[in-house]
């Protein structure tokens, strides 16, 4: 996996964090406290200078109110969830809609895309609603493009997106019941054709079922590589 300098640490289910040469520190679907597969060491950062949401359930929107209000990270996410976060206090939320492009710290430009999926945003208050959901491709400078998913299952304009923004690097849920399981993540990774799949949402808890062991059987014969990180190992940098 060709990372050019960027760090990157899984942190575990659909949590990741990016570190630029510079320092910046980006976290996608920053499920942290209360996440199993996250170490407590990476669970309660000091530094966060971007967050990309994809979508509003808690197992993705996790700790993305402490990072906005308490370490002044800019959240980068749909325009519902904007408006969400704007009303409990987040002083920098930039809400964005699929197809756009926004320009965020370390000089990533990031462009939403589409997913399959539901989109509810879980409160306190109960399920509101949330937009629709969505993945993220971050395009950094002198460094890979990356495409994080979300939650999605398998559907046709993963080409496109692979036509246009010819990402290197994939984050594919693999865990099935709620997304994609092995066999169709397998199919997404020949269509957006990537170098490296890094499998994310499974073995969390139970029901996500599938493994990286099976994707890289559906994809023997590819040439493309199944990272298979370790929760809080960074690789890279």
């Amino acid at each position: 996996m060709e990372l050019q300098g960027l760090e990157l640490t899984w942190l575990g289910h659909a949590a990741l964090r990016l570190r630029t040469a510079d320092g910046t520190t980006i976290y996608l679907d920053p499920w942290l406290q209360g996440n199993p597969s996250c170490p407590d060491s990476s669970a309660h950062p000091t530094q966060a200078d971007a967050v990309f949401l994809t979508h509003g359930h808690g197992d993705h929107f996790g700790d993305t109110l402490n990072l906005a209000c308490h370490l002044g990270a800019e959240v980068f996410c749909i325009h519902e969830i904007a408006v969400y976060l704007n009303g409990k206090g987040a002083a920098r939320v930039t809400g964005v809609n699929k197809g756009g492009t926004v320009a965020g710290p370390g000089g990533v430009r990031a462009t939403m895309v589409d997913a399959r999926h539901s989109g509810g945003l879980d409160t306190d208050a109960g399920i509101l609603p949330g937009g629709e959901p969505a993945g993220w491709v971050l395009a950094f400078p002198g460094g890979p493009t990356l495409y994080h998913a979300g939650d999605t299952m398998l559907f046709g304009d993963m080409a496109l997106i692979g036509e246009l923004w010819a990402p290197e690097i994939a984050f594919l849920p693999i865990g099935g019941h709620y997304t994609m399981d092995p066999r169709q993540a397998a199919r997404a990774a020949r269509m957006l054709q990537v170098a490296t799949v890094v499998p994310i949402h499974f073995g969390t808890f139970p029901i996500l079922a599938g493994t990286p062991e099976e994707l890289a059987a559906e994809l023997d014969g590819s040439g493309i590589e199944v990272a298979a990180l370790t929760p809080g190992v960074p690789v890279g940098g």
